[in-house]
């Protein structure tokens, strides 16, 4: 079965999940040839191994913190804040609490 993106003009809703987290699981939010947004659903102790991105990437985090390693430093963002990385840049987290995030890929 295919997932349903969001189409061209369709509202989405990132609002903070609040109690509905624990239950929560990270999907494609929409996907078109030159961009993806993500929200991933992240257990605290849930660590993403370092990776990098071909291209720019934003993380915003919605709820919750996240540990977040790149430029050889780590950086909490807990909810509300977001940080923006160039393409390539090797990146690793780690979710301190219970946390969702806003990803957003150019691709």
């Amino acid at each position: 079965m295919a997932i349903k993106h969001a189409e061209s003009g369709e509202v989405m809703d990132i609002r903070p999940l609040g109690e509905g987290l624990k239950d929560a699981t990270t999907r494609a939010l929409a996907k078109t040839d030159h961009l993806e947004l993500i929200r991933m659903v992240l257990p605290a102790g849930k660590e993403v191994r370092e990776h990098s991105a071909p291209k720019e990437i934003t993380v915003h985090c919605i709820e919750g913190a996240i540990d977040f390693h790149c430029h050889g430093t780590t950086r909490r963002l807990q909810g509300g804040q977001m940080l923006f990385l160039d393409a390539g840049e090797p990146h690793s987290l780690k979710a301190v609490e219970d946390s969702s995030v806003l990803v957003s890929m150019v691709l």
